[in-house]
């Protein structure tokens, strides 16, 4: 004795597959080559428009924007606290620049690697990393107190708030 059985379609309900809006990669492309030109622009007015280095320009403008430093702030009545995460650079290899409401961590390691075999090099490596980052704070800062601190690949930074601008009160002669 055989048994059959017979599956029927279902033809009332319909499964729609929807696609994500598309998008235009060159466009995109031309909005992130804008914004790092900006971004150049803005470095290369801040070293008073001098000629060379906007190749260095460029490089750091775009070092900000595709590979950004990943940070956490926190702020307090009279500071603001920055952690920046730079594993494998050593203190030696780190600059802060802090001016007005906005701070500048930048870093750049080599290191190299070498076995020999007697007087030969059996293996040769160089390694070299660069970050930088621009943070823009709310409000000004104290650069003369700024502190910074490494350890374990965080660096730390201490920014105390500006004194905020003293009222003088006028008085009639």
């Amino acid at each position: 004795m055989s048994t059959s059985i017979t599956v029927k379609p279902n033809t009332t309900s319909r499964t729609m597959i929807e696609f994500p809006p598309t998008r235009n990669i060159f466009e995109d492309f031309e909005a992130l080559t804008n914004a790092i030109a900006q971004r150049a622009f803005g470095l290369f007015q801040q070293r008073g428009g001098a000629d060379c280095g906007d190749l260095e320009d460029w490089f750091r403008a775009e070092s900000e924007l595709l590979k950004p430093v990943p940070i956490e702030i926190s702020e307090s009545n009279d500071t603001y606290t920055i952690r920046a995460e730079v594993p494998g650079f050593d203190a030696k290899d780190l600059s802060v620049r802090a001016e007005g409401n906005s701070v500048y961590i930048h870093g750049k390691s080599e290191q190299k690697k070498e076995e020999k075999k007697g007087k030969d090099v059996k293996y040769s490596e160089v390694y070299a990393s660069e970050l930088s980052r621009r943070i823009d704070l709310p409000s000004a800062i104290d650069p003369d107190k700024v502190s910074a601190h490494l350890a374990t690949g965080v660096l730390e930074l201490t920014l105390p708030k500006a004194a905020p601008p003293k009222k003088i009160e006028v008085k009639a002669a």
